[in-house]
């Protein structure tokens, strides 16, 4: 079947066509690409044509596609069983790697997606507090949990939604929102609201509206902004959680927060986040305390095999002052070759995330990176999928490398950039 024809069954069976609204190309416009399969550094459509993979299931897969270490793990399990509802001993080993691999915190609880560990993380940090409202950030994206979209970021940006019907005026009023970046605006709510707010939540470095990095003093002005008004420091490292450092962001910025939530790389590609908190929090969780949270399929057996796996092989290679080196030769050879053809860009870099923002101004918070040149970034979008590189389809996405992106995949990606900025220079 060819791209054309699925996607006219897609749209006829699935609400546009998609099951997660950024694949859906509105960022970008045309047609979404159908992809069948996998491997290291690239993948490939239903037609066979390969593609350098920046999107990574955007950021699970860090060792590439298929590592062995992962398929060899979600073989042996595979022939054991997929669910069994009851408790198992893989659940136990990937909480205690997890816990040692992130900074100072005691207990884990496995959900299956970062909306799950967001909802439950904010859920758990208004029991402890005994308080209703909770501090978000404009563009920060937490799953689509009613109480985090407003003004949200990734689809919610791409679609022009700052909002969602279904939300009611209840949770919303619950929903403060700061610009990120901007400390003195969390100062002025905290005091707007005082003893009511039960956490700030928030992406140490965005990625769902492009990555877009804490300015010095944000991440440690928030911390000290929460223990003075008695609220909770969660960090959504859904992206970030061993993807920017072995202890993620909290590492690499040296600022500890009151909880955890993670995803996407512990799940080594399939279905698995967490979040996570020092002991006196966390046992605030049902059946210890009373702050209820359930799953089903949550520590599912195939993805605590492969989330094991992943974690274990990770902790060995310690890949991440590599993976920043390949990252940010990339980034600064991205914007070389934009500025040799007279295109302006901004590329936001750490470690292994990137983001091309086509803008002549320093992007730093939403209002910047809603300035950047969304339609310019679409005609670089399809430039460089004609060449066989598969960006994210929205300008508000971040972009990854994993160690299967060898120097001279990196060159390639390069070199189709030069080719696509020329185009672009030419059609200005």
């Amino acid at each position: 079947m060819n791209q054309k024809d699925l996607w006219f069954q897609a749209c006829e069976k699935i609400p546009g066509g998609v099951n997660s609204p950024v694949r859906a190309f509105g960022g970008v416009g045309g047609q979404p690409v159908f992809m069948d399969r996998s491997e290291g550094a690239y993948l490939y459509d239903i037609q066979g044509k390969a593609y350098i993979d920046l999107v990574l299931s955007f950021g699970p897969i860090i060792l590439g596609h298929r590592p062995p270490q992962v398929i060899h793990a979600l073989q042996k399990q595979l022939e054991k069983g997929l669910s069994y509802g009851a408790t198992t001993s893989a659940e136990v080993n990937l909480a205690k790697q997890i816990l040692k691999m992130i900074p100072n915190m005691d207990m884990i609880r496995l959900v299956n997606s970062g909306t799950e560990a967001t909802m439950s993380a904010v859920r758990l940090a208004r029991g402890f507090t005994k308080k209703n409202k909770i501090l978000k950030f404009k563009g920060c994206y937490h799953g689509h949990g009613d109480s985090f979209l407003i003004q949200a970021g990734s689809g919610a940006l791409t679609h022009g939604v700052p909002s969602s019907l279904g939300v009611t005026p209840g949770v919303a009023k619950d929903t403060l929102v700061a610009p990120y970046n901007h400390l003195e605006a969390v100062e002025s709510i905290f005091e707007s609201h005082p003893d009511e707010i039960a956490a700030v939540i928030v992406e140490p470095v965005a990625g769902n509206m492009g990555v877009v990095l804490p300015k010095p003093g944000f991440l440690e002005g928030l911390r000290a902004l929460t223990k003075k008004h008695a609220s909770l420091l969660i960090f959504d490292e859904v992206m970030t959680g061993f993807r920017v450092a072995k202890g993620g962001a909290a590492e690499l910025y040296q600022v500890q927060p009151d909880l955890f939530t993670l995803g996407k790389i512990i799940g080594g590609g399939l279905p698995l986040a967490a979040y996570a908190g020092t002991r006196e929090i966390m046992e605030m969780v049902s059946p210890l305390g009373g702050v209820y949270q359930a799953g089903t399929l949550s520590g599912n057996p195939m993805a605590t095999a492969a989330g094991l796996s992943q974690l274990e092989h990770l902790e060995q290679l310690n890949p991440w002052d590599d993976l920043q080196e390949k990252t940010q030769y990339l980034a600064q050879s991205l914007k070389n070759a934009a500025q040799k053809e007279g295109v302006s860009v901004q590329v936001n870099q750490v470690a292994s995330m990137f983001t091309v923002f086509f803008s002549k101004n320093a992007v730093t918070d939403t209002d910047s990176a809603l300035a950047a040149n969304a339609s310019e970034y679409a005609q670089f979008f399809h430039l460089m999928l004609e060449r066989g590189v598969y960006l994210p389809p929205s300008q508000y996405e971040a972009a990854f490398l994993s160690t299967a992106h060898t120097s001279s995949v990196i060159e390639s990606i390069i070199d189709k950039a030069q080719e696509s900025f020329k185009i672009m220079a030419k059609n200005q």
